[in-house]
């Protein structure tokens, strides 16, 4: 692999990294945000804590998801990037 592809690689899987922590940090600031707005117009003790308990296990599971997507891109990112910058180069050149 050259350098040069190396390097087009390394700089689309970081991008592509940020942007899926980045979506992981808003969501967590836009589940706090409903659950503080939702918060209080809830009057009742199960309701607020199958609310909680709803809260944490979306952000549990889209959180691991994302951190398992990101690990095996890392893993693999030769061949998804590559595969993704020949087609880039390809259909530049025609």
């Amino acid at each position: 692999m050259s350098e040069s592809l190396t390097q087009r690689i390394d700089r689309m899987f970081a991008r592509d990294r940020a942007f899926a922590l980045g979506m992981v940090a808003l969501l967590w600031v836009c589940v706090g945000f409903v659950y503080f707005a939702v918060d209080v117009h809830v009057h009742d003790g199960g309701i607020r804590t199958a609310l909680v308990i709803g809260a944490l296990l979306l952000l549990a599971f889209n959180t691991a998801s994302i951190f398992a997507m990101v690990r095996h891109y890392a893993e693999d990112k030769a061949h998804i990037y590559g595969q993704d910058i020949r087609h880039m180069d390809q259909r530049g050149r025609s």
